[in-house]
C-alpha cells in the first residue's frame, strides 16, 4: 500500500495539463506547505500564478524554484492583514498577467495553544484577524477583478479542525469553522455572477505547521489511529483538490467544503 502511494505521489509531482490554461491565480501564504503545493499545481495545470508571503526572501526563492520548473509565476510580498499589501497584490497581478480569475486564501496564524476558553484576548484577535477577517477582505477586494473577467473562483483554506475542533487548537479551530460559514454565505450571493466560492478542509497534512503532531511518536501514533487510511496527507494531494475546484470540471460546485482527511470524522 505504501509503495503504491509513493508511486502515486511521484506522478502527482510531475503533473502537467492545460486544464487551467488562460487562468490567472493569486495564492496567499504560498511559499511553503499547502499554499506552495496549491500554487505549484495550478501553474502545472496551465495557470499563471502570483505567489505571496510576508517574507521577501521566501517569495524570491519560491518564484525562482517554480520558474526553473518552467512554470509561469511571479511573486509579491503580502501580509494579509495589511490593506496596502492586499491592494498591491491584486493590482500587481493584473499588471503582470492581465487580470485575475482565481483567489486562494490560505494564510493563517495560530499564536495560541490550548483549549478555546484558555485563549487570551490578544491571541484571539490575532487569529481572527488573519484567519477570518483577512480572508473576508481578500474575497471582497478581489471581486472587481473577477467581475472584469465575467466570473471566477474563490477558495478558502479551512481545516478538519473547523469541523472537529482540536483541543489544543481551540481558537484556531473556531476561526476555521467561521470560514465554512463565509464560504456558504459568499457562494450564495455570488452565484448569479458566475463566481464560485468553495472551501478546502485538510486533515492532518505533513507540514511544518503539523510537525508537533507528525514528528512526535506518541502524538503521531494517536493521530494515525483516528485516520482510517492510516497515513497523513501530502501537500500535493491538497493542491490536487484545489486544482479541481477552480477548474471547469467543478463548474456546478459552489458553497461546498471539501474535506480531505483520509477518512477522519468531519461532522460539525
Amino acid at each position: 500500500m505504501l509503495k503504491v502511494f509513493q508511486n502515486f505521489s511521484r506522478k502527482m509531482s510531475t503533473i502537467s495539463s492545460n486544464r487551467l490554461s488562460g487562468k490567472v491565480a493569486v495564492v496567499t501564504a504560498s511559499t511553503d506547505g499547502i499554499g506552495y503545493a496549491i500554487a505549484r499545481r495550478l501553474a502545472q495545470e496551465g495557470a499563471k500564478v502570483m505567489v505571496s508571503s510576508r517574507k521577501e526572501k521566501k517569495v524570491n526563492e519560491t518564484v525562482q524554484k517554480l520558474t526553473n520548473e518552467g512554470l509561469s509565476v511571479a511573486g509579491q510580498v503580502c501580509h494579509v492583514s495589511n490593506a496596502e499589501h492586499r491592494q498591491s497584490l491584486f493590482k500587481n497581478t493584473k499588471e503582470k498577467f492581465g487580470g485575475i480569475d482565481i483567489l486562494v486564501s490560505n494564510a493563517a496564524a495560530n499564536p495560541s495553544v490550548g483549549s478555546v476558553l484558555d485563549c487570551d484576548e490578544p491571541s484571539w484577535d490575532k487569529i481572527f484577524d488573519v484567519n477570518v477577517k483577512s480572508s473576508f477582505l481578500l474575497a471582497k477586494e478581489v471581486l472587481p477583478y473577477l467581475r472584469e473577467r465575467k466570473g471566477g473562483s474563490i477558495i478558502f483554506v479551512s481545516s478538519i479542525a473547523g469541523l472537529q475542533p482540536f483541543q489544543l487548537l481551540g481558537a484556531y479551530s473556531v476561526s476555521k469553522t467561521a470560514l465554512l460559514g463565509l464560504t456558504k454565505a459568499a457562494a450564495e450571493s455570488l452565484a448569479t455572477e458566475n463566481i464560485r466560492v468553495n472551501c478546502l478542509a485538510p486533515g492532518i497534512i505533513e507540514t511544518k505547521f503539523s510537525s508537533a503532531i507528525t514528528d512526535n511518536e506518541i502524538s503521531r501514533n494517536a493521530s494515525l489511529e483516528k485516520i482510517p487510511m492510516q497515513r497523513f496527507g501530502t501537500i500535493e494531494e491538497m493542491g490536487g483538490v484545489v486544482a479541481f475546484l477552480v477548474s471547469d470540471d467543478a463548474s456546478y460546485i459552489t458553497g461546498e467544503t471539501i474535506v480531505a482527511s483520509g477518512g477522519m470524522q468531519s461532522r460539525l
